[in-house]
């Protein structure tokens, strides 16, 4: 199908091979409230007559894919395939997208999704799917994407499919037409801030002395919450970056539940906003119940927040090998970047007195940030005598960024 018009549409979308009865009901009730919306494809084995957009048109997106494709018998690397000239196809079609919504099993989820995730924050993101009663944090990651269980599979139209299905595109028909009374364009530049339970007391002394003049959006930093900073950065949305929580680099490195993965601090590269940052909670690694913390940790210092949560204290050597990591991706911030050391101890458990204070450990950390930072006017580290909750530190994280924001 070839689209001249640039008139905006919502995508309805998985393999029409497989589940043309559903996403035919889907887009033609999506239609009769009066929205425009579009059956796109992404069956790997060819399209039926029933999409709008086909297999190959999502293909052509992607240079070299339909070839790809058609080298491989290999049903997994073709949902691969796939998935990536849709995520291609949907950067393309982006700025005229209302909305998706998905249907389908495993496969449709695994396909989907991530092409769902290439929206901005606020478009409407709907996933219809069998396996929406699991973990889902496979396929939702960092964006707003509304899982919706099947309850029967999606093997052809019943009464009950009719009215899931139903359902989610009256979900989807009401979320483009009416728009929220209070979605207005926001006044004040957005901040990304990252906070753990162990440096709360900074991020909001942060916050309170800067929200009148920014809205602060504070990402709890689990994996997901630096992950979803660093999308709304990439996205446009944020006007800087106060990376005080540095700690999903501790659990990429030693193996922790709560990384973000190698792209951490990826999108100050890329966007060169200003960016402050610190050394927050990057005295543990992060693990489920006592009993999850793997055999090779088991004699470690090990500290239980609560019976879903346990700490591990991290090590000179794991400090020294953090402090080169976070300073390497340092150098490559060509942005005004400022990062704060503070000498006083990296979270409300690494003071003296508390459970983690390390000074040797922590010393290890701020060496190996001074020998791999290359300083420069635009990138600087600052030491400060105070602890990461200090209201001093608050304030130098404040005064930093001012220093940089209007530069």
């Amino acid at each position: 199908m070839t689209d001249t018009t640039d008139a905006p549409f919502v995508v309805v979308t998985g393999t029409c091979d497989t589940k043309s009865d559903e996403l035919v009901y889907l887009r033609d009730l999506i239609r009769a409230a009066g929205v425009a919306v579009k059956l796109v494809d992404v069956a790997p084995r060819g399209s039926s007559g029933a999409a709008d957009v086909t297999t190959r048109d999502v293909l052509a997106a992607l240079p070299g894919a339909a070839e790809e494709l058609a080298a491989t018998a290999d049903r997994g690397q073709a949902v691969a395939i796939v998935a990536r000239a849709f995520a291609a196809w949907v950067d393309a079609q982006a700025p005229r997208i209302l909305g998706m919504i998905g249907a389908g099993g495993s496969g449709n989820t695994a396909l989907i999704t991530p092409g769902m995730g290439r929206l901005p924050v606020g478009t409407p993101k709907i996933m219809i799917s069998t396996v929406a009663s699991g973990d889902v944090a496979p396929y939702v990651g960092p964006n707003d994407i509304a899982m919706l269980y099947s309850v029967v599979d999606l093997a052809g139209l019943n009464s009950i499919s009719r009215k899931v299905l139903g359902n989610a595109a009256n979900m989807m028909a009401g979320a483009v037409t009416r728009p929220l009374p209070d979605a207005v364009v926001p006044e004040r530049p957005a901040l990304g801030l990252t906070m753990f339970g162990v440096t709360t007391p900074c991020i909001e002394q942060v916050v309170a002395r800067l929200e009148a003049d920014y809205e602060c959006f504070v990402f709890h930093a689990t994996g997901t919450g630096g992950r979803t900073m660093e999308k709304l950065a990439d996205s446009g949305r944020l006007a800087g970056m106060i990376d005080v929580t540095t700690t999903e680099v501790a659990d990429l490195l030693m193996g922790g539940v709560m990384s973000a993965g190698e792209d951490r601090l990826g999108a100050a590269i890329r966007t060169r906003l200003p960016y402050v940052g610190s050394c927050g909670a990057l005295d543990m690694v992060n693990f489920g119940g006592l009993e999850s913390v793997p055999a090779r940790y088991r004699d470690r210092q090990l500290h239980v927040h609560n019976a879903q949560v346990t700490l591990m204290r991290t090590t000179p050597e794991e400090n020294d090998r953090m402090g080169r990591w976070i300073g390497e991706r340092l150098n490559r911030m060509e942005g005004e970047v400022r990062f704060l050391l503070p000498l006083g101890g990296v979270s409300v458990i690494d003071v003296p007195g508390a459970p983690f204070h390390d000074p040797e450990a922590d010393a290890a950390l701020f060496a190996a940030l001074r020998e791999t930072v290359r300083q420069t006017d635009r990138r600087r580290l600052i030491d400060l005598p105070h602890a990461v909750n200090d209201p001093a530190f608050a304030e130098a994280v404040v005064a930093a960024f001012l220093d940089i924001a209007g530069r």
